[in-house]
């Protein structure tokens, strides 16, 4: 079942980086498109954060509304197509890692692609103001999310590897909503373990399902962006090529960091860029 799972993961980033290659083919001949340091040290430090269970829509969408560098309406698609290869990478290691009852694991990764097709189909036609508000939503979400965290308040789970029955048709449900979701910037990896744990499986076996639902239902998401050109491309290959061995790196190098206080830090940065996005803007056209 792994090996399937595996063969899946390479078709689907075989179909990422066509997806994407042909985009960045277009856009070479119009305008420079190599990413500059800041976009490039984005992509590290989320992606290496994330590899460690914090998460990286939230830090990265703060990052790019706080210093400006991609217009609001275009940070979801950015994010979903900029780290589809560092998640997959790291879906590639938890599955691996980590054991979880095969069905549920495929039942859950399948739902949230459907959801994740069906969301990107919405949040990449939505105006600027929607995705302002969506965002702002969702970075509440994230931060309430990291908060509970923070104060032990998700629910200690029980012992089991996998669902059966109804909490098997929950889990693929929740999954599903947790795909469409994502689309607009709403982090998976935190609801996701509350509904694990909720449903009496063991939080670490969230991992896989976290990583591996992630991995593919982002490429997926990340067509329908490239498709309707909702990016910023220069930003998008900084998530990538930072991103990747900033996964490497904290999986196999690093193994202690002070990361109560980074997520704390996390939940004041995405306030703050929530509060941001939610207020009306005072000058139209203002990123």
């Amino acid at each position: 079942m792994k090996l399937l799972l595996f063969v899946g993961l390479g078709i689907f980033a075989a179909l990422h980086v066509v997806n994407l290659a042909r985009y960045v083919w277009v856009a070479s001949g119009a305008s420079d498109i190599r990413p500059g340091w800041l976009q490039l040290a984005i992509g590290f430090a989320t992606n290496f954060f994330d590899a460690l269970g914090i998460g990286n829509f939230a830090p990265t969408a703060a990052a790019y509304r706080l210093l400006k560098l991609v217009p609001d309406e275009r940070i979801p698609g950015t994010m979903n197509v900029g780290h589809t290869l560092p998640v997959m990478v790291m879906a590639f290691l938890f599955i691996t890692l980590v054991e979880v009852e095969p069905v549920t694991l495929l039942s859950m990764i399948s739902a949230s692609i459907l959801g994740a097709w069906l969301g990107a189909g919405v949040v990449s036609g939505l105006p600027r103001r929607g995705v302002q508000l969506g965002m702002g939503g969702a970075l509440l979400a994230a931060a309430v999310l990291l908060t509970m965290g923070q104060l032990q308040a998700f629910p200690v789970g029980g012992t089991a590897l996998g669902l059966d029955g109804v909490s098997l048709v929950i889990g693929a449900v929740v999954a599903a909503v947790l795909g469409a979701l994502m689309t607009i910037g709403v982090g998976f990896y935190a609801p996701c373990m509350i509904a694990i744990s909720l449903l009496g499986m063991e939080p670490k076996a969230s991992f896989p399902i976290m990583m591996g639902a992630c991995a593919f239902l982002m490429p997926v998401a990340s067509a329908r962006f490239l498709r309707r050109d909702r990016l910023s491309l220069r930003a998008a290959l900084g998530l990538t090529l930072g991103g990747v061995p900033a996964v490497f790196l904290a999986v196999w190098i690093v193994k202690s960091l002070p990361l109560e206080a980074v997520r704390w830090l996390v939940v004041g940065i995405a306030l703050y860029t929530a509060v941001m996005m939610l207020r009306p803007s005072k000058v139209p056209g203002e990123n």
